[in-house]
């Protein structure tokens, strides 16, 4: 699957409940650890100053500037996943996947050779073993999973909806930060159903409602692609009610939410 405007942060919870025992972090780069010539901190130093245990596995200066590997892997244990990726500091170019707790030293060389052969459009994960989930973010504005959980597609998607809701309330308060209820599978299982791809947009944010305007695309969004100039379909968050319903554009909302949502 693929995304937009989404941050590693912002999804680790739901890549570390698919995740085997351990997660290794391949590929990492930020502006946001440097030392004094301006270069960028070994990942195993970014880890310890964060707080994050974790072992290093070196792989040395031939995996320097191969896309989706950097000089040295972090293995943790998945639940570690959030505090290293806490918000306090912006990652890009992050590549990740999961591993067996206690992955032995060959089986990273492995997977980095995979890695590090592999097509930059080629997918991973039928490589990769037992691997259950692939990550790779650039810039925070692409996002590329990779998973063998078919409910994940749907939470990712139902995440987002919530994240830009959530902007849209922020942004109106002037609050640092705001409560979003996500939607239920419902609402990204209608979605995924009716078309592979979609685009969404903010219409009307009041304090009561956020309707976001969503329209199908042929192909997954890049960044030269404009919204539509029509949507097919409404989301609405009723605020204060916390539940989210979904219509054809100009009908009404409230007419096609299943019951209790």
């Amino acid at each position: 699957m693929s995304a937009g405007a989404a941050q590693a942060g912002e999804l680790a919870d739901l890549l570390v409940a698919v995740a085997d025992g351990a997660v290794a972090v391949l590929s990492l780069e930020t502006n946001s650890y440097l030392d004094e010539d301006w270069q960028q901190l070994r990942p195993g130093l970014i880890a310890a100053d964060l707080g994050v245990p974790c072992t290093v596995h070196p792989l040395g200066s031939w995996a320097s500037g191969t896309h989706g590997l950097a000089e040295e892997i972090l293995v943790m244990d998945r639940g570690f996943l959030p505090r290293f990726l806490d918000g306090s500091w912006s990652p890009y170019e992050l590549a990740l996947v999961d591993v067996p707790a206690g992955v032995s030293a060959e089986r990273l060389d492995e997977l980095a050779l995979v890695v590090g052969t592999a097509g930059f459009d080629e997918t991973l994960l039928s490589r990769l073993g037992g691997s259950r989930v692939w990550f790779s973010g650039h810039d925070d504005c692409y996002v590329l999973l990779e998973a063998r959980d078919a409910a994940l597609p749907g939470a990712v998607l139902a995440r987002l909806l919530a994240l830009l809701a959530g902007s849209a309330l922020a942004g109106l308060t002037g609050s640092p930060s705001v409560c979003v209820p996500e939607p239920g599978p419902w609402l990204s299982e209608r979605l995924i159903a009716r078309a592979p791809h979609w685009i969404g947009a903010l219409g009307e944010v009041t304090g009561e409602l956020v309707t976001i305007e969503l329209a199908a695309l042929a192909a997954p969004w890049r960044l030269d692609v404009a919204f539509p100039q029509r949507a097919d379909l409404t989301v609405t968050l009723d605020v204060r009610g916390g539940t989210w319903r979904i219509a054809p554009v100009g009908s009404d909302a409230r007419s096609v939410a299943p019951p209790g949502s």
